[in-house]
């Protein structure tokens, strides 16, 4: 483990693997560093590769109050660690938070895995109000079944997630999550203009409706991007599928297709 210090003082911890592209993966809601260690490790081989725990989790620290900007910053630190700049991937909210970072700091090339915008007639503030309530009366496991039953996983799956060990601890970071999705609206126009760099845009064609929905969608914003559907797969996505699509575009000048 490593530590760099973002701009507010608040240090970020990370993991470094591999060798060759500049690469940093973004976790989505509930993830730390260690989540996407397996596809780090998939990508080793072909990439300078870092995973970091964000604000919140992990062993990484905080500050207060919470903006997202600030986690922007922990991304600029992450970026001059690497020499002022690199790639990004980011998961779910990750991906989120990877197009605001990629809108405003010298990324190379940015891959979205699902990015959640949900549909822009639905107020983002309604359907996290309540984990957001479950959180503020310390029923975190509560909020976690909750949030996960949002992002449509069966019941069976969220009470799976939500007794996972240590993931109850990170239930707080999930109104980070929140923040991070609403920005600027269910589907941020003005920051995904702002992303200028090749753009790869992933999703499962097996993933949550609104979720394949909004991979189509925003690939007609992006001003640089184009769409990979992974045939048969869900939100998450073993790394051995995953890694050799990030790998192909990292590594190409052009995209295509």
């Amino acid at each position: 483990m490593e530590k760099v210090t973002s701009a507010d003082g608040t240090t970020i911890a990370y993991d470094r693997l591999g060798s060759g592209h500049p690469l940093i993966l973004v976790g989505g809601a509930l993830c730390d560093r260690h989540a996407l260690r397996p596809l780090a490790d998939e990508l080793a081989s072909d990439c300078d590769v870092v995973t970091y725990d964000r604000r919140g989790r992990g062993d990484s620290g905080d500050s207060t109050p919470y903006d997202v900007q600030r986690e922007v910053e922990d991304l600029a630190a992450l970026l001059t660690a690497f020499g002022g700049t690199a790639a990004v991937y980011g998961h779910s909210s990750g991906a989120g938070l990877a197009a605001i970072a990629a809108s405003q700091l010298p990324v190379t090339k940015v891959v979205l895995h699902e990015p959640p915008y949900g549909p822009d007639d639905v107020d983002p503030t309604d359907d996290g109000e309540r984990v957001l309530e479950l959180i503020r009366e310390g029923r975190n496991r509560e909020a976690v079944e909750l949030f996960m039953l949002m992002t449509g996983a069966p019941r069976p799956d969220a009470l799976e997630v939500a007794a996972l060990p240590g993931v109850a601890e990170l239930a707080p970071t999930l109104a980070y999550d929140f923040a991070v999705m609403a920005h600027e609206a269910n589907t941020p126009v003005e920051t995904l203009r702002a992303v200028t760099q090749q753009t790869l845009v992933v999703a499962g064609t097996a993933t949550a409706p609104f979720m394949l929905d909004a991979a189509h969608r925003i690939v007609s914003i992006l001003p640089n991007a184009t769409l990979t559907e992974l045939p048969d797969h869900h939100h998450v996505v073993p790394p051995e599928v995953l890694a050799p699509v990030i790998q192909a575009m990292i590594s190409m000048d052009t995209l295509s297709g």
